[in-house]
C-alpha cells in the first residue's frame, strides 16, 4: 500500500507535459510531484512504436525508483503506444491523456465533425478516433499529423511568422472539412493555441486534454484512497531532464511561471528487456 504523501510521477518526451503538470498542480496543490522530461530524445512522434515503448518504460522505471504512487503519461505519443503495456506491467496505477481528451471533444462538438492533430505516430495509431468512435460511432473524425509543431515549441517559436505559416500550411485541410472541434493531440500544442485559433477561426473549440487528465487523476486518487492530506508545508516539486536543464527551465517558465523548485539532468537506465516487457 503506497503512502498518500508519495509523489505523483509524470513523464513526457520534453517540456510539453508541463501543460498537464500545471493542471495537476492547480487542481491538486497538496500533491507532491516528480516530472521527467526526456529532452535528449525529443521528439517522440517521429519514432517507431517499438522505440517509443522502450523509452516509455525507461522513463516509467526511473519514476518508480522515486517511489511514486501513480504514473501519468503526459505525452500523447507515449499514451497511444505504451499505455496498455505500462498498465499491465507497472505496480502503480497508470493514466494517459488520450481518453480524457477524446471525451472532452465529444462533449464540445455541436456538428459532430471533430479534428485531431498530433505527431505522426499518434495519428497513425488512430488512438483518438478509436476512442471517440467507440463512444459515439456517429461522429466524424478527421486526423492530421503536424510534426513540425513540437520542434517549434521546443525552440520557443510559438507566436512568430514561422509558427503562423506552418499552422496555415498544416491546418488548411481541416478548415475545409468544416470541423467545429479540434483536439490538440500533443501536450506541446497548447503553447501554439493562439496561433492555431487564429488559423482555425472563432467557431472552432480547441480541446486541451491537460485539464481533463487532471480531473481523471483526482478521481483515480479518490477511488484508490491515495489523496494526500492538506498540509502547512508546501508540496514538493521535482523536475528531471535527460538534457539541457537550463533550456528546460527557460522554456518551462511559459508553463509553470518559475515554480520549478529543483531541476536536475539524469541519464535513464537501459531497462528494456523484451523477454520481460513484451506484450503477451
Amino acid at each position: 500500500m503506497k503512502r498518500t504523501d508519495a509523489p505523483i510521477g509524470v513523464f513526457d518526451s520534453g517540456l510539453g507535459g508541463l501543460t498537464v503538470l500545471n493542471e495537476i498542480m492547480a487542481l491538486l496543490p497538496d500533491e507532491n510531484t516528480i516530472y521527467l522530461g526526456d529532452t535528449a530524445r525529443v521528439p517522440y512522434g517521429i519514432r517507431s512504436p517499438e522505440v517509443i515503448i522502450r523509452w516509455s518504460f525507461e522513463s516509467a522505471m526511473f519514476l518508480l525508483s522515486r517511489e511514486i504512487k501513480v504514473l501519468v503519461i503526459a505525452c500523447n505519443t507515449a499514451s497511444a503506444t505504451s499505455l496498455d503495456l505500462l498498465r499491465q506491467r507497472m505496480p502503480v496505477p497508470v493514466l494517459g491523456v488520450i481518453e480524457p481528451g477524446a471525451k472532452a471533444a465529444i462533449r464540445a462538438t455541436r456538428t459532430g465533425r471533430i479534428g485531431v492533430i498530433g505527431t505522426e505516430t499518434t495519428i497513425k495509431s488512430n488512438a483518438y478516433a478509436d476512442v471517440i468512435n467507440s463512444l459515439n460511432p456517429d461522429l466524424k473524425v478527421f486526423s492530421l499529423p503536424c510534426p513540425l509543431f513540437v520542434p517549434l515549441v521546443e525552440e520557443g517559436w510559438v507566436d512568430n511568422e514561422v509558427a503562423r505559416l506552418t499552422a496555415e500550411k498544416y491546418l488548411k485541410a481541416l478548415v475545409k472539412e468544416k470541423i467545429d472541434t479540434l483536439v490538440l493531440g500533443c501536450t506541446h500544442y497548447p503553447l501554439l493555441r493562439e496561433t492555431i485559433a487564429q488559423v482555425m477561426g472563432g467557431g472552432v473549440s480547441l480541446i486541451d486534454s491537460a485539464r481533463e487528465t487532471s480531473l481523471e487523476l483526482k478521481k483515480l486518487l479518490e477511488e484508490k484512497a491515495l489523496l494526500n492530506e492538506p498540509s502547512s508545508i508546501d508540496a514538493s516539486r521535482e523536475f528531471f531532464v535527460t538534457d539541457s536543464p537550463a533550456k528546460f527551465k527557460a522554456l518551462g517558465s511559459r508553463f509553470l511561471y518559475d515554480r520549478a523548485h529543483y531541476i536536475k539532468e539524469v541519464e535513464l537506465m537501459e531497462v528494456w528487456d523484451e523477454t520481460r516487457w513484451k506484450k503477451k
